[in-house]
């Protein structure tokens, strides 16, 4: 199938207020952001990102989320323990909402990202409707994607104030953050309309 695209009518779109220019405009008149037909490479940065966040999510899921220090010793627990801890106890839709929030949704979102760069890469038109919805719905849950770090974050402010023991972040706190911060770089670094682009209109690089 092929679309009509603002490449074949000679426009672009300012990303920020939306209005439609000319091609030999520079700057958008209404609020001055620099215009471009397409986000400068924006291929190599969403594969950069999303391989940098795959990356991260390898301690992120391995090391210790967090560190308990208590009278009977120390102990830590990555994420995973979390989650079978809270099922082995009765709560289980406390440990299916870390499981989701901290497990599933960033590898679900990578996954996405991979797909729609194989989408452009492969010239996979006929996926381009489904890859615009998948891209709409990663970018919309991305301001959910730090859920399990306010988990930590309040448990640590609760037990701490009972006194009952002392908790620290461990070091796949970190990781998981920075993964979580360079998902949402790729996710907006990403251009979903060269998913309808055609092979002759794109650049060298997207």
């Amino acid at each position: 199938m092929r679309w009509k695209t603002d490449i074949d009518a000679g426009v672009q779109l300012c990303l920020h207020c939306r209005k439609l220019h000319p091609l030999e405009r520079k700057r958008c008149d209404r609020c001055g952001s620099p215009l471009f037909q397409r986000k400068p490479h924006a291929l190599a940065k969403t594969f950069s990102l999303a391989l940098a966040a795959t990356l991260l999510l390898i301690p992120a899921n391995l090391l210790p989320m967090m560190i308990v220090h208590s009278l009977v010793g120390d102990d830590a627990g990555t994420i995973m323990d979390g989650v079978i801890y809270f099922l082995e106890h009765g709560e289980a839709w406390i440990g299916v909402v870390i499981f989701v929030a901290s497990v599933f949704v960033p590898f679900f979102k990578l996954t996405v990202l991979f797909y729609l760069l194989w989408i452009v890469r492969f010239h996979r038109h006929a996926k381009a409707r489904l890859g615009l919805k998948l891209y709409r719905l990663i970018h919309f849950i991305g301001k959910w994607s730090m859920l399990d770090i306010f988990v930590v974050a309040l448990m640590v402010g609760l037990v701490q104030f009972k006194n009952l023991a002392t908790i620290v972040t461990g070091p796949a706190a970190i990781a998981f953050m920075l993964a979580v911060v360079t998902t949402i770089f790729a996710t907006e670094a990403f251009d979903p309309r060269l998913m309808f682009d055609h092979e002759n209109q794109r650049s060298s690089d997207g």
